[in-house]
């Protein structure tokens, strides 16, 4: 497994200490990033039904379809399982668990958000469940998944290598000549190479006017001299995740381009010096906010400022759904918090889209970076030979 057995111990034994408090008997768990949180089960087979029932007083039961049980059995600490076959019934089988593990009159906690738990599903068991109470739980685990331990912090620095190997691989690449396919290639060779696993999302990678289309990535352009390219990347280590953004000009840095690169070299600085304990999601939020706000080059931060990270499956590496950099968010920091912090501006100069990011850890006194890769836009000489498209020089690793 990914963690001492002490570790999952322990969430387990404060997952139940939630559930007390909120008088549940028992809690059916669907959210594939909240099993991996709980147990260390993934599977890229997450679209079929899956769920840990987690008794107050019991040993826990997962149950799975057939095929996947194998993956309980490699990576987990789970001892009882319930596969049901491509011929069977998931929910029957779910409802025929909670009946005869004794919690058929009891409460019981369900997360009704989950992505991969669908209403219909839900429907049924409702319809299925007759003498107990389904109560909805959305939030018991992800209260625990909210601070990342000690050696959770270490998992995803391994995550922030590979980030940063691949980002450096398409700096380098991110020239007049190579199709935005090839940077995506480069990046992605240097981030597995470097360790990485796959991440909920690909690279981003788009150049010139196609920075302005919102979560658009490579589609075979080619980059053109003069023009920037904007690149978001998170690298992986066992699901966990570490993210940046960078931006690359290919010729002159202009006035407005520098101005924005500033704007956002001084948010994340501002940030990551008043960033600590005790100070609110909203307070975070404006400091980013405000920098951004205060730029003379038409540009605008048309999203949150950033988001907790660390636990994803595809579709996406964020946990924004736990903690977002949002105004009115009076919650507060707290130590072992992360977040991705991205103060990028959408608009300059009315049809360019830059981004400087980072991923932050909030610690017992402040703040500190995943990264130590530099921050400036990457500048490349308009006149400079196209760079060669190799991956065969990275040489970082992340190591187990």
């Amino acid at each position: 497994m990914t963690f001492p057995i002490a570790e999952y111990e322990r969430r387990l034994g404060e997952l139940r200490q939630r559930m007390e408090r909120r008088r549940l008997d028992a809690v059916v768990i669907t959210d594939p990033e909240n099993l991996m949180y709980l147990t260390d089960y993934q599977t890229t087979g997450y679209s079929f039904f899956q769920a840990l029932v987690v008794p107050l007083d019991d040993e826990p039961v997962m149950i799975t379809r057939a095929m996947e049980e194998s993956n309980v059995i490699a990576r987990t600490w789970v001892e009882r399982t319930r596969p049901y076959p491509d011929t069977g019934d998931a929910i029957q089988a779910l409802v025929l668990t909670l009946n005869q593990s004794g919690l058929g009159t009891k409460h019981i906690g369900y997360e009704r958000n989950s992505y991969f738990f669908p209403a219909y599903q839900q429907d049924r068991v409702h319809t299925s469940f007759q003498h107990g109470a389904l109560m909805d739980c959305f939030g018991i685990v992800e209260a625990g998944r909210s601070t990342k331990s000690d050696v959770e912090i270490e998992v995803m620095r391994k995550a922030a290598r590979a980030a940063e190997a691949g980002m450096a691989a398409g700096l380098a690449a991110a020239v007049p000549g190579n199709t935005e396919n090839e940077v995506a290639a480069e990046i992605s060779a240097a981030m597995f190479r470097a360790g990485g696993e796959f991440p909920a999302v690909m690279p981003y990678v788009t150049s010139g006017p196609r920075t302005m289309i919102g979560h658009a990535t490579w589609e075979g352009r080619t980059i053109e001299p003069g023009e920037h390219v904007f690149l978001e990347v998170a690298g992986c280590y066992r699901r966990y995740h570490a993210a940046m953004m960078r931006t690359i000009v290919n010729g002159e840095l202009t006035d407005s381009m520098r101005h924005a690169q500033e704007r956002m070299k001084l948010a994340l600085a501002e940030l990551k010096s008043l960033m600590r304990p005790g100070m609110t999601v909203s307070d975070a939020d404006s400091i980013v906010r405000q920098v951004i706000s205060d730029n003379t080059v038409g540009a605008r931060l048309v999203t949150r400022s950033g988001y907790s990270i660390g636990i994803a499956f595809p579709p996406s590496w964020d946990e924004g759904y736990i903690i977002s950099l949002n105004p009115g968010d009076f919650t507060a920091l707290e130590p072992g918090m992360t977040f991705h912090v991205i103060p990028w501006m959408w608009g300059v100069d009315g049809d360019k889209t830059v981004g400087i990011s980072d991923t932050i850890r909030v610690t017992d006194e402040g703040c500190e970076s995943f990264f130590t890769l530099g921050e400036d836009f990457t500048v490349h000489d308009a006149g400079a030979p196209l760079a060669p498209v190799s991956s065969a020089g990275t040489d970082t690793e992340v190591t187990q």
